[in-house]
């Protein structure tokens, strides 16, 4: 049976008990029918104005919510844009209940299916009553003319007017000249105001009654229809109104106990029961903005839960150890989409709205595979070159600063291979004073790396070991750059290129620059590769993670961790062929945890959902770029063994012997990589430098791009522009010591040149430099 020979039976030919069915006799009176005449001949004549077509009245609706969805359209986040009103999505006439659609016409419009817009019947009976003729006065508004109403917007005081009524009553007659029947129902109980900001017949339902509207029963559909005449009448009157509703339909049993059950459906707060996981709320807000529509993100819903349930699961198994907090990010390496964004532990965490993925955090040692590329891209070591793993102690403006191994020990000469995938922290500050921190914070601006908010001087040597803060987006996307050997791209979050514009310019701080990035070659294919492979290398690594640790991956990997200063922050970041994954964890607040070291604290999360990534097709390693060499290094004195190694072709070298390291020995000023600026409006007398170095008591000589210093001259050297090689000797020709450093400015010729008493020095080379 369809819609309308139910509505017809129900309705139109049961007989009808209220007053207002029955046609009073006073419109049988002469003027009240000359009256209905003149009123029919005139807004016949106005109905010639246009009326809105029911395709585009359902076009431009707008629900309160916007969705998230995923890349293959599943929901992912639903979320309220609009806070002046509550909406849903359109309701089609055959998704609301019958019972509904009989109370509304019995409440509202009985004789909706015969009229042409006007209930003239309704009409005259109103008329009479206004002639005095009845004590109760009566509307005459039908659905039609309600929606009239309805589609100007929200009702005001002048629609309550003489003239107010004779606009919505040319406006009904237009519509039902164009529209059925149906889409004028339909319409209108998607448009009609329920209690406080419900609209529409699907918003009442599932926000009040907590079901969906084509399964509201007869007592259910009977308040609905009886909300409309008082939207916010009290439970009461509601209820009176609703019963008589049931009894007209020969439902009056249904009438016990409907006031209970009114006082408790309109005291419930309007929720949604049926939001569902709400999967990515942090990113939802960044991206939902405009009620009514409907977002495409590059998220997996699958691997969302995945990365959240990894994420929740692990944290409630170290809840001993004071973290509460996480986040997890994880990029597909060709595209740059993001395939899951957790930005919290939700209900763990003590600040859930916080986006952990976007919040700045202290790198700790995951900047290391920057520094170490960089250095083996400049040529200034090797995989294979041996590092000092001793105490060393650094000048910092009045006092000193002793950089210390996760373990407190050292393990004298090691290579950068096992320096690096060990996560020795010793060798990597000796590696940033190579490459100055000045540079070091260039390459990680070039990563992407943009929360750094001070340039390197103001890190120093601290930054090799990560003082830095970052985001997880931001680091992740630099890793993902490794595995692209060397070159770096936007992420997307949007499935469609025109919205992914629009995600760049809506969005701010680090989202924006991620989105926005340039794609570009920021380091050398050849030490990107070199760089994976040492984080790769489970062999390596073993000095500090041992041989079985959750960073052993069951097809390859490169990966590292990461902890910051007092166990605040905690990381593993790492990638495979296809695939970057990066978690972060800790407390939102920055409390210190306790015993929490990157392998047990975000490696876990890290490890799982890299499983899941590749349960299916394992993960491979790349091949080679141009540029790299693989030879058999033997080394001689250090506790490293024979191995097949990568390097830049050119720096390749058979064999390594290691010198032996002098405790306490070493050269303090100028630092390896630092970089002088020569003043010329400085007198050159007080440009002199004195050259520092400790020697434990040992006889030692300098010596400077291969010519000796005497010691007058290395107590007060004067610097020339250029690059430089500083040597400290010990007995004989043994090397305890070396740095590289520049020098730039004007020429000491021009320096000298303002300073006639120096011309005979100047033309003598001073300080025994050959010159350049």
């Amino acid at each position: 049976m369809t819609w309308r020979a139910s509505i017809e039976r129900t309705v139109i030919r049961r007989p009808v008990i209220e007053r207002a069915a029955i046609v009073p006799r006073a419109i049988r009176s002469r003027p009240i029918a000359a009256l209905l005449a003149g009123l029919s001949a005139v807004l016949c004549a106005a109905t010639a104005s246009a009326v809105p077509r029911f395709d585009d009245v359902r076009a431009q609706w707008r629900s309160s919510d916007a969705r998230l969805v995923d890349r293959q359209g599943r929901v992912l986040q639903t979320m309220r844009i609009d806070p002046t009103v509550r909406r849903l999505d359109w309701l089609a006439l055959d998704d609301a209940s019958p019972a509904f659609r009989r109370a509304l016409l019995l409440s509202e419009d009985r004789r909706f299916l015969a009229h042409a817009g006007i209930d003239w019947q309704a009409v005259g009976a109103a008329l009479a009553d206004a002639a005095g003729t009845s004590r109760a006065p009566r509307g005459a508004s039908t659905i039609t003319m309600q929606l009239a109403g309805l589609l100007d917007g929200p009702v005001h005081p002048g629609r309550r007017s003489v003239a107010g009524k004779f606009d919505q009553a040319a406006t009904a007659l237009a519509l039902e000249r164009s529209w059925t029947k149906a889409q004028i129902l339909e319409a209108y109980v998607n448009l009609v105001p329920f209690r406080g900001e419900l609209v529409g017949l699907r918003a009442l339902s599932e926000l009040q009654f907590g079901r969906q509207a084509h399964a509201l029963d007869a007592r259910e559909a009977a308040l609905a229809a009886a909300l409309i005449r008082g939207p916010n009448a009290p439970a009461e009157r509601v209820a009176r109104r609703a019963c008589l509703l049931l009894t007209e339909q020969a439902f009056a049993p249904l009438c016990a106990g409907l006031e209970g059950m009114a006082r408790v459906v309109l005291a419930r707060p309007a929720a949604r029961p049926d939001q569902g996981e709400q999967l990515a709320p942090h990113l939802g807000r960044r991206l939902l903005s405009r009620p009514g529509t409907t977002v495409v993100s590059t998220l997996d819903a699958g691997l969302q839960r995945v990365a959240r349930d990894a994420l929740r699961t692990h944290l409630r198994e170290v809840v001993d150890r004071r973290v509460g907090d996480g986040a997890v990010i994880v990029l597909d390496n060709r595209s740059g989409e993001v395939l899951a964004w957790v930005g919290s532990s939700g209900p763990l965490s003590e600040a859930p709205e916080v986006d952990a993925v976007l919040a700045p955090r202290q790198a700790g040692s995951t900047l290391k595979p920057f520094l170490y590329g960089l250095a083996i891209a400049q040529r200034r070591i090797t995989a294979a070159s041996l590092l000092e793993d001793t105490p060393l102690d650094l000048p910092v403006g009045e006092g000193s600063w002793i950089p210390r191994n996760h373990d407190r020990t050292h393990h004298g000469l090691v290579s950068a291979r096992t320096a690096l995938a060990a996560s020795l922290n010793v060798p990597a500050v000796r590696v940033g004073r190579m490459v100055t921190p000045a540079v070091f914070a260039r390459t990680l601006q070039d990563f992407g790396l943009t929360s750094l908010a001070h340039a390197g001087d103001h890190y120093g040597y601290s930054l090799a070991l990560g003082a830095a803060e970052v985001t997880l987006l931001e680091l992740a996307n630099a890793y993902r750059t490794l595995a692209n050997g060397g070159r770096i791209g936007p992420v997307r979050v949007v499935a469609a290129p025109a919205s992914h514009r629009a995600s760049v310019a809506s969005a701010s701080g680090a989202l924006r620059a991620a989105l926005s990035r340039p794609t570009r070659t920021v380091l050398d294919p050849a030490a990107a590769f070199v760089v994976a492979d040492i984080l790769s290398d489970r062999n390596a690594r073993a000095l500090t993670f041992g041989w079985d640790s959750l960073l052993a991956t069951r097809s390859w990997a490169a990966v590292k961790t990461g902890t910051s200063k007092d166990l605040r922050d905690n990381w593993c970041l790492g990638f495979t062929d296809r695939y970057t994954v990066g978690v972060w964890v800790g407390n939102a607040g920055g409390a210190p945890m306790r015993d929490v070291s990157g392998a047990a604290g975000a490696a876990p999360v890290w490890a799982h959902v890299v499983a899941a990534l590749h349960g299916a097709q394992p993960s491979v390693r790349a091949g080679p770029p141009p540029g790299t060499v693989r030879a058999t290094v033997r080394f001689t004195g250090v506790s490293e063994p024979e191995r097949e190694e990568w390097f830049l072709a050119g720096t390749q070298t058979r064999e390594i012997v290691a010198r032996e390291v002098a405790p306490g020995i070493g050269i303090d000023y100028p630092t390896a990589g630092m970089v002088i600026a020569l003043d010329p409006d400085i007198p050159p007398a007080n440009q002199r430098l004195r050259l520092r170095a400790r020697t434990a008591g040992q006889a030692v000589r300098w010596e400077l791009d291969g010519r000796t210093l005497a010691p007058a001259q290395a107590a007060a050297w004067f610097p020339a522009p250029g690059r430089h090689t500083l040597r400290l000797l010990g007995p004989g020709t043994s090397e305890l010591d070396r740095v590289e450093f520049e020098v730039r400015g004007v020429n000491y010729r021009d320096v000298y040149r303002h300073h006639p008493r120096n011309h005979r020095r100047a033309e003598g080379r001073p300080n025994g430099h050959p010159g350049r």
